[in-house]
């Protein structure tokens, strides 16, 4: 009975607004249930269960609502969620933000059928995150070290270089010192035409799209689709992880086309906005996300999360970022100022932060001396920068010779350390040995973060057997 229930057509359309339709006189609805859309005119689309209320039902439609009316359009509840068709065929294949297949190549014959809103991960099976990713990256890799099954987001604002960041990330990321099968995932959403060329251009260029499964949700298509690609994309992600023990990168950008299209549909719900306009409940939206990062006991695979969100006005305490903060494990920061001088990648190393690094650093896993020799960067980094305030008000005469060391360290440091070419790969060790190549500029009594047997061991012109 309750399948005839499920497979029953309706046409009481009563509403259509923004991306919604409601549904009347409807029976055993249940909430995010797929919903088939025939349209006057005998097109085929597809929409999900927002809401159920007695006998109506509000239903997003993925593909918008233009060209629905009240009158003949037709409406099948499937009594199924939202699901994506899941194969190892999918590495190297582009898909649309809903997962078909917008590469010209074949559709995919799927191993499994999995719900995109995926299986909640239990806590105490999670393990920490300990492993080192290397980016290549020194900013990343030597001060704000991403590891595996970490959520690591890139704050961002308008203008500034974040998708060849993302691009690079996707190509150079790796786990060094083992032979293990690592992918990237790559979401795009609310991307523009040309942001889409050049991320496809660059992954066919590099030879990076071999290993690089892409879901792509361009700016013109419709917004409800954005709200599904970031869930496509991880669920595709969890397959890989943890039923074929692969180390997963997911790069997801921008997340605050993403929030925008929260808020869409939550204005055409008319619900009680929160800060901004957005909705309440877009802390536990994103978290939803986030969370779906991580590792699990038992399992050789990991998922690790890069989300990338363009801050409006760059205003890290707007909503998005801020509440991002919140759920993620650091944040790595992009400078406009930096950005102004000239260099990339523009990355402000004093606000950003990767709170799991001290796992995945040290002895057997990077290097030593790299807790150290961080500390002692970004403390020299922050002195120079302040001297620089300094400088405009009483001149760089006025400056002791200690203090002009500082204030050329800060400026060597983002000449050499932070600027890199949009194609290089650097190794850990290259970063480190730059790190301390950097300090030598200081007086070696300055250099109280790190070791002693680590600066006779690493500082250069200084490389003197250890007693």
């Amino acid at each position: 009975m309750n399948t005839n229930i499920k497979t029953r057509e309706y046409t009481t359309v009563s509403e259509v607004a923004g991306p919604l339709m409601i549904v009347e006189g409807v029976e055993g609805v249940a909430y995010s249930e797929i919903v088939e859309i025939e349209t006057p005119n005998g097109e085929h689309r597809r929409g999900q269960v927002l809401e159920v209320r007695k006998d109506v039902a509000v239903v997003q439609v993925f593909e918008g609502t233009s060209d629905l009316n009240t009158k003949t359009t037709k409406t099948r509840f499937t009594g199924q969620t939202a699901k994506i068709g899941v194969s190892l065929d999918m590495m190297g294949r582009i898909f649309d933000g809903t997962g078909k297949p917008i590469d010209g190549g074949p559709e995919i014959i799927p191993e499994k059928e999995l719900d995109i809103n995926g299986s909640p991960m239990n806590p105490s099976a999670r393990e920490f995150p300990a492993e080192f990713i290397q980016t290549g990256i020194s900013t990343i890799d030597g001060m704000n070290t991403l590891v595996r099954g970490q959520k690591l987001p890139i704050f961002s604002g308008s203008g500034l270089p974040h998708n060849d960041l993302a691009a690079q990330i996707a190509r150079q990321a790796k786990v060094i010192s083992e032979d293990t099968d690592f992918a990237v995932i790559f979401a795009a959403m609310g991307i523009t035409h040309e942001e889409a060329n050049f991320f496809m251009k660059d992954f066919e260029r590099t030879g990076a799209l071999e290993r690089v499964t892409v879901f792509m949700n361009l700016a013109d298509d419709p917004s409800v689709e954005r709200i599904l690609t970031p869930k496509v994309a991880l669920t595709t992600a969890e397959y890989l992880a943890f039923e074929h023990d692969m180390h997963v990168l997911v790069i997801l950008t921008d997340l605050t086309n993403y929030c925008e299209a929260l808020r869409e549909v939550s204005a055409a719900r008319d619900e009680v906005p929160g800060r901004r306009g957005y909705p309440g409940y877009m802390y536990t939206d994103l978290a939803g996300i986030y969370e779906r990062a991580g590792r699990i006991a038992g399992k050789e695979g990991s998922i690790t999360q890069m989300p990338i969100l363009v801050m409006p006005q760059d205003d890290i305490t707007h909503p998005i970022p801020d509440l991002t903060g919140y759920i993620t494990e650091g944040q790595i920061v992009l400078s406009r100022e930096l950005h102004r001088k000239g260099i990339y990648p523009p990355v402000d190393v004093l606000p950003s932060l990767s709170r799991l690094m001290s796992g995945g650093i040290g002895e057997g896993k990077t290097r030593e001396d790299q807790s150290g020799v961080s500390d002692q960067l970004y403390s020299a980094y922050a002195e120079g920068r302040n001297l620089r305030d300094l400088v405009a008000v009483v001149g760089e005469e006025a400056l002791t010779e200690r203090d002009q060391s500082f204030l050329k360290f800060a400026d060597e440091f983002e000449k050499q350390f932070i600027t890199q070419a949009k194609d290089e790969d650097r190794t850990i060790e290259e970063t480190l040995d730059l790190g301390w190549e950097l300090l030598g500029l200081l007086p070696q009594a300055e250099l109280k973060r790190v070791k002693e047997e680590h600066i006779a061991k690493y500082l250069p012109n200084n490389k003197t057997i250890i007693e």
